[in-house]
C-alpha cells in the first residue's frame, strides 16, 4: 500500500515551496548605515543621505547588483588617501552620475550618464580623495560642475 501524506502536511509543505520559489522568505538584510552628504552649487545646497564605502571589498562591490537607488540617495567612496581613480559601470543595473571629489571638498569632475553593463574606465582625471555616485541626471538637474563644493567629514567640513 502506497504511502500518503495527510492533506495539512501536503498544505504546509506546498505553503512552503511557494515562499522560497517566490522569495518571500528572505533572510532580513539591516538597512545600509547612511550619512548626511550635501553638494553647494550655484543653485544651492542639496541634501543627500548616503552610504559610504571605506573598506577595499565595499569599494569593490559598491552598486553592483542593485536595480533601484532612492533620488535623495548616494554612495560615497572613501580612498583615504589623494590618488588618481579609475571607476567602471560591469555589474551595474542604474545608470550614474559620478562626482570625482578632492581632499577639500572640491568637485574636480563629473562624469554624467555612465553606462550599465559598461566595462569602460572612467577616470578622474586628476588625483581625487573620493567618488560620489549619484543617480544619472541629477547633477546636471543641480547643476553640479567642477570647483563646486561637497560638505562631508570625510572631507572636513559638516553638512
Amino acid at each position: 500500500m502506497p504511502f500518503s501524506f495527510p492533506p495539512r502536511i501536503l498544505s504546509i509543505a506546498a505553503l512552503l515551496c511557494l515562499t522560497f520559489a517566490f522569495g518571500l522568505a528572505r533572510p532580513a538584510q539591516a538597512e545600509p548605515a547612511l550619512e548626511k552628504l550635501v553638494i553647494v552649487t550655484a543653485q544651492g545646497p542639496r541634501t543627500f543621505e548616503v552610504e559610504v564605502m571605506r573598506t577595499d571589498q565595499e569599494r569593490a562591490k559598491g552598486l553592483m547588483f542593485r536595480r533601484y537607488m532612492p533620488a535623495d540617495r548616494g554612495m560615497l567612496f572613501d580612498f583615504k588617501e589623494t590618488q588618481p581613480v579609475m571607476m567602471w559601470m560591469k555589474d551595474t543595473f542604474i545608470p550614474l552620475d559620478m562626482v570625482f571629489i578632492r581632499k577639500d571638498g572640491s568637485i574636480a569632475r563629473v562624469a554624467a550618464d555612465t553606462e550599465p553593463h559598461s566595462t569602460r574606465t572612467i577616470s578622474s582625471g586628476e588625483p581625487v580623495f573620493g567618488v560620489l555616485e549619484i543617480n544619472a541626471g541629477v547633477a546636471a538637474k543641480l547643476g553640479v560642475q567642477p570647483g563646486d563644493k561637497v560638505q562631508h567629514p570625510l572631507f572636513g567640513t559638516k553638512p
